[in-house]
């Protein structure tokens, strides 16, 4: 396995995430991302020329592939008014809730 993600990738990665990895936790994630890049390397290996390129499963037809989404309907909303009568802060047009990201 050729090192392609390395500790100090691993390190920066996790500040811009904002995560707090131990040096106990850094070297299996520079372990387990490396092997999810060999993996990877391995599909890219696969001949794929005889597969249609498709950007989702429900683009599949025919071979009795049946397409199981349901039809979008609209449907009546809750009303506003009785909905913000029940909340513990409101504007009267959306919830106040308090702070939970701090950067």
């Amino acid at each position: 396995m050729s090192e392609k993600v390395t500790v100090e990738a691993v390190q920066r990665v996790a500040e811009l995430a904002h995560l707090e990895l131990t040096p106990e936790e850094t070297a299996p994630m520079v372990r387990d991302l490396n092997a999810i890049l060999d993996y990877v390397a391995e599909l890219d290996e696969l001949d794929t020329s005889n597969v249609t390129p498709l950007a989702q499963m429900s683009e599949l037809s025919g071979d009795g592939i049946v397409a199981v989404l349901r039809a979008d309907q609209t449907a009546p909303s809750l009303n506003r008014a009785v909905v913000m009568e029940q909340a513990p802060e409101t504007d009267g047009a959306f919830f106040k809730v308090p702070k939970v990201i701090e950067r």
